[in-house]
């Protein structure tokens, strides 16, 4: 069950200009359902990604990052759900790349100018003589106004597709801006076993797109957590296509701090998606730390909360045992923090300070905000002016069951 998460009406998600989409059923790993997509990007198009920091990344992560490093034109994107190509060895590779092969003939495109991504299962071979024999389908299913089916198409273990639309006016130019992204469990930053893909048709120079998309990942993907797993497949593509009409060159821009701000918070908003949809999530939960020396400290303090299991559980429960929060602020890693210095707010209510519970604090409190949808803490360290916020969500019996039986 997704904590109010809200999807946008069809009416309400807007089609990008330069951006099409094909949506198809290739039986990856299960029949009679959506898990083969397909973007064509118009020719003249800027691309670029953020990747999963994991060492056992998957294949097409590997051919991902090769083909954005050689700085040519990207022309088509294609996603396959059920299986992760990922700890599948030189096999993999060819796989992913035959997939690329493959789409870019289609396409009339080089093979160097598709990028691959895969979500599923690991350690299993990637059934590419499926996916390639789906991909004529989903070319002929091509088409603007995709967006929704495609948030369907890429969901694994998700419950809800998370889709993110809106139009802006920047300088005279109408903007459009829509993005989807898909995850539930397997998520921490670095990134998170999740997929984005995010569209504007604004025009972004290559070199400042680069960058925007490392500033936009770490202010939306890489604040989020749901168990602490950093997966293999992680991928977070922004496109810009130019066809607004509204072009923009460096961050001297005028019209940059606009369109910037825009994608950040439509990216944050898809990364809070894939928290309110984790695996058996019932909350969900924004971490706060101010007072930081720096902003490490603030976020080995925020994760060192977030992935705390006795935390997590007892959110579920609605269980004000709150002593669990403060015992891993304490062991986040700041050697030298002082406790008595650290104040711990659950909602606006103060739970400690001075080492201790706060006087005015009563159990009954802590527990009428525990059993909100929405919770939030904030964590004082009294060290410094740094600050940072990440999102989490409870554990349930669900998100056991879910994971146990994954495979199944």
């Amino acid at each position: 069950m997704a904590v109010n998460l809200k999807i946008p009406p069809l009416s309400d998600i807007f089609p990008v200009p330069g951006v099409e989409i094909g949506v198809t059923e290739a039986g990856i790993r299960k029949a009679n359902r959506r898990d083969l997509t397909v973007f064509r990007l118009s020719e003249g198009s800027t691309v670029a990604g953020v990747f999963t920091r994991n060492r056992f990344c998957a294949a097409p992560v590997q051919i991902c990052q090769e083909h954005l490093a050689a700085a040519g034109p990207i022309r088509a994107l294609v996603i396959n759900t059920g299986n992760a190509n990922a700890g599948t060895g030189v096999e993999g590779l060819h796989a992913a790349t035959q997939t690329c092969e493959a789409l870019g003939k289609l396409l009339r495109v080089p093979a160097e100018q598709v990028l691959p991504f895969s979500t599923g299962v690991i350690l299993e071979p990637l059934p590419v003589d499926r996916l390639i024999a789906g991909l004529p389908d989903a070319i002929a299913r091509l088409s603007a106004k995709g967006w929704a089916e495609a948030a369907h198409g890429i969901m694994t273990t998700d419950t809800q597709p998370k889709i993110h639309s809106q139009r802006l006016d920047i300088h005279g130019k109408m903007i459009s801006i829509t993005g989807i992204s898909k995850g539930a469990g397997m998520i921490r930053p670095n990134m998170a076993t999740m997929l984005s893909f995010l569209a504007t048709d604004a025009g972004i120079s290559q070199p400042l797109l680069t960058r925007l998309a490392k500033q936009i990942a770490d202010r939306s993907f890489n604040r989020i957590t749901v168990d602490g797993d950093t997966s293999t497949n992680d991928s977070f593509i922004i496109m810009a296509t130019g066809r607004s009409g509204l072009w923009i060159e460096s961050e001297y821009d005028a019209n940059y701090a606009a369109l910037s701000h825009a994608l950040t918070a439509a990216a944050l908003d898809l990364a809070q998606k894939i928290v309110r949809d984790a695996e058996g999530a019932t909350k969900f939960i924004t971490i706060h730390v101010d007072e930081a020396g720096d902003q490490d400290e603030a976020l080995k303090v925020a994760y060192s909360v977030a992935h705390s299991p006795l935390v997590k559980t007892a959110f579920y429960a609605s269980d004000p045992n709150l002593g669990r929060i403060l015992a891993a602020i304490g062991y986040a890693g700041i050697a030298d923090l002082s406790a008595h210095k650290v104040k711990l707010w659950l909602g606006d209510e103060l739970v400690s300070s001075d080492g201790g519970r706060a006087p005015s604090y009563k159990e009954e409190t802590g527990q009428r905000i525990m059993k909100q949808s929405e919770i939030s803490m904030r964590i004082s360290l009294g060290r410094g002016h740094a600050s940072e916020t990440v999102y989490t969500c409870d554990f349930s019996h669900e998100y056991v069951s879910i994971n146990a039986d994954y495979r199944s």
